[in-house]
């Protein structure tokens, strides 16, 4: 009777350090793990910035804010903005998968979003002239069939995915509302003024992505479809233009399963918010995107160094007024106005925000909790 007593509390202590080490598990893997993230650590998740270079080399500063400043995300580029004559990220194949595969091997921690825009068409990284595949634009996949967007989206995935790349900022749900439009329907970004051919082609669009194990983003809510004006040149206005059923297209995307974030545009209506932008307002983010439509997901600022924000606002009012909106993930581009300081920069702005209160620590905890979901989800 005593053995049997003895040997009963034994296989009692083994079941309870399974349980235990379940549960540290769950929490990504250990106990390391399982400790709560700093501010620091959370601020760099919630970072996807630009950097110059092509080779590893090259690339000394962003591979030291990835290594050391727990960086989440950084954006590819064909060409500097400011002068399209020099290079800056993109050459060839042996070269992108070279760089790609340095900036992998510097994040130790969480996976790091390695992102581009690789819309199709005018919109496109990389581009026949160095050896990539030529994709049709959004406008040319709108004429045919959803299956054959999806299809086209796979091939796209395919090579994003060989190249190095996991996140791609498309597809574009603007509604061509108005075709003149200079940022969206001038360059064929837009699959449709019909709004539901737009929510099948870009859900079609991101399934074929998602497929071939790439992050789509829908991008730019509420809708760029009916501007006037380019939010990379300053303020743009759609208090006029823009109508609801723009929103109709996310209503139907974001229904479906898939690895998806929702990039915002920095889109003014009185309407929707008589103060600030869409990437600056609680009322378009928190109140329609996540209150009115469910979506629980990953929310990206369109580049936070576009003239639209840039020209309007501090970069510390940028950083805490996207954050208070109930974004996720703050874009800098780093490429219309490069700052190598970028990261260090808004790391402590956030961490200001957070001692003084302005910020909670909860709430940065949210957008780290989702980062962290879709990282799962990638890997």
């Amino acid at each position: 009777m005593f053995l049997h007593a003895c040997l009963r509390v034994v296989r009692l202590w083994r079941m309870g350090c399974l349980v235990l080490c379940g549960f540290f598990l769950c929490f990504g893997g250990g106990a390391a793990a399982f400790a709560a993230p700093s501010v620091e650590e959370m601020a760099g998740q919630m970072l996807l910035v630009g950097f110059k270079g092509q080779e590893p080399e090259e690339c000394g500063a962003i591979l030291r804010d990835i290594q050391t400043r727990h960086l989440g995300g950084v954006i590819l580029f064909k060409r500097d903005a400011r002068s399209a004559k020099l290079p800056r990220n993109i050459r060839d194949a042996a070269q992108v998968k070279r760089l790609t595969a340095a900036l992998r091997g510097a994040s130790a921690g969480h996976p790091l979003f390695i992102a581009v825009d690789q819309e199709g068409g005018k919109v496109a990284r990389f581009q026949p002239g160095d050896g990539f595949p030529a994709y049709p634009s959004a406008a040319e996949l709108g004429r045919g069939t959803p299956d054959a967007t999806r299809r086209t989206a796979l091939g796209m995935g395919r090579m994003l995915r060989e190249l190095g790349a996991n996140l791609n900022f498309a597809p574009v749900l603007d509604v061509n509302v108005y075709p003149a439009s200079p940022a969206i329907g001038r360059l064929g970004r837009s699959f449709s003024a019909d709004p539901q051919a737009v929510a099948a082609h870009g859900a079609a669009f991101a399934d074929g992505l998602n497929d071939a194990g790439i992050i789509a983003v829908f991008k730019h809510f509420p809708g760029h479809g009916s501007a006037h004006a380019d939010s990379h040149k300053g303020v743009t206005d759609i208090s006029a233009t823009w109508s609801k059923r723009e929103l109709s297209p996310y209503r139907s995307a974001l229904g479906r399963p898939g690895q998806r974030m929702v990039m915002t545009g920095h889109l003014f209506h009185a309407g929707l918010d008589p103060a600030f932008p869409a990437t600056l307002s609680p009322s378009v983010i928190n109140g329609l995107l996540r209150g009115r439509l469910g979506y629980d997901g990953v929310v990206v600022t369109d580049d936070l160094q576009m003239d639209a924000i840039a020209a309007e606002y501090t970069l510390e009012e940028v950083v805490l007024r996207a954050i208070g909106a109930g974004a996720d993930i703050l874009l800098f581009g780093n490429n219309l106005e490069y700052d190598p300081a970028i990261v260090a920069k808004v790391q402590a702005i956030i961490a200001r925000a957070v001692e003084d209160g302005t910020i909670s620590r909860a709430r940065l905890e949210a957008s780290w909790r989702r980062i962290l979901k879709l990282k799962r989800q990638m890997s």
